[in-house]
């Protein structure tokens, strides 16, 4: 294999630099020709390609977002716009793609390659953490400890008004920021999707933490439950004192990655041009009891992930969850 492409598609993640930079460097070494392409699928079909070097990914690990940029692109989630993506990849003599990505970005790497015999590799990049079959995406270690400070923060004020903050994080069809920040900070209550939501068990547990004491309170709410402002409706006149809403919103996606992410990310990049090396396509990077490993994406892309049934347990436990 003599060139490569690299990019990042769908929803940013803190650590995606550090995979672009070790797959960068890992293929350099290897005397690969190695191409970034800019915003995703859309700079593909663009053809919107630069030339990687040592130099171009230099001092880009400790800043989050991602140097290639990125966008979602209706035009690839047809047959004729992957088929035309795959045609531009020959032209250019790209003979492989490694997409860093979420769920639907590593979906259209899969079918770019059943369809039309591109070689590819998926690098799980997500702050939802709800890919099969890997213990942790890109960029969750840094949105969590986004959303901590964050909580730990309303919880100050929250003590010092006596009120009960309901803070929406991010999440559509995974809890597991919510589950694990709020398990995190302490909080009273978390609504998750994995759940169904009871509001009047919520208002007696908020009441019960009033009765003993407690002089703050947070519910840590998944926006695919509901809104925050939602929910706020549903507290008031159960519990009877004010509330406050936080939108975390995107900040959840940004700053510069931990330790975790930075080497997380570095060791899926490195992987990935190995697995190129050995001709093992179609696969993807994932963590595995502290092991990478190599994952066919039909098998990652047709499960979905389920969140630990412990954590959830431990929730439901009024000693461990608040």
């Amino acid at each position: 294999m003599k060139k490569i492409a690299v990019m990042t598609s769908g929803g940013d993640a803190p650590g995606m630099n550090a995979a672009i930079r070790a797959a960068v460097r890992t293929a350099v070494t290897e005397n690969i020709e190695i191409v970034g392409i800019k915003r995703g699928y859309s700079g593909l079909l663009d053809e919107d390609f630069i030339e990687m070097s040592y130099a171009s990914v230099g001092g880009i690990m400790e800043k989050g977002g991602t140097i290639l940029r990125s966008s979602r692109c209706e035009e690839f989630q047809t047959t004729e716009g992957r088929k035309r993506a795959a045609e531009i990849l020959k032209k250019y003599g790209i003979e492989a793609l490694v997409v860093i990505g979420g769920e639907g970005s590593l979906t259209g790497a899969m079918l770019l390659s059943e369809e039309n015999d591109i070689p590819v590799i998926g690098i799980p990049g997500t702050i939802d953490n709800d890919i099969a079959h890997t213990d942790m995406c890109i960029g969750v270690d840094t949105c969590l400890n986004t959303v901590i400070g964050n909580i730990q923060k309303l919880k100050d004020t929250a003590s010092s008004h006596e009120r009960a903050f309901i803070v929406e994080v991010m999440g559509r069809h995974s809890g597991y920021i919510a589950l694990a920040s709020g398990l995190a900070t302490g909080a009273e209550a978390i609504l998750i999707p994995e759940i169904p939501v009871d509001y009047d068990a919520i208002a007696e547990k908020l009441w019960n933490e009033r009765k003993r004491g407690k002089i703050n309170c947070i519910v840590v709410v998944a926006e695919g439950v509901a809104s925050a402002y939602t929910v706020a409706r549903h507290m008031e006149h159960r519990i009877g004192y004010e509330t406050r809403i936080t939108i975390l919103g995107h900040v959840q996606r940004g700053g510069s990655p931990t330790a975790f992410d930075r080497i997380l990310a570095s060791r899926m990049g490195y992987e990935a041009i190995k697995a190129l090396q050995e001709e093992d396509f179609g696969t993807m990077i994932a963590l595995q009891s502290g092991k990478m490993v190599r994952i066919p994406l039909k098998k990652v892309l047709s499960e979905k992930k389920k969140i630990d049934e412990k954590l959830i347990e431990m929730i439901k436990n009024p000693f461990v969850g608040s």
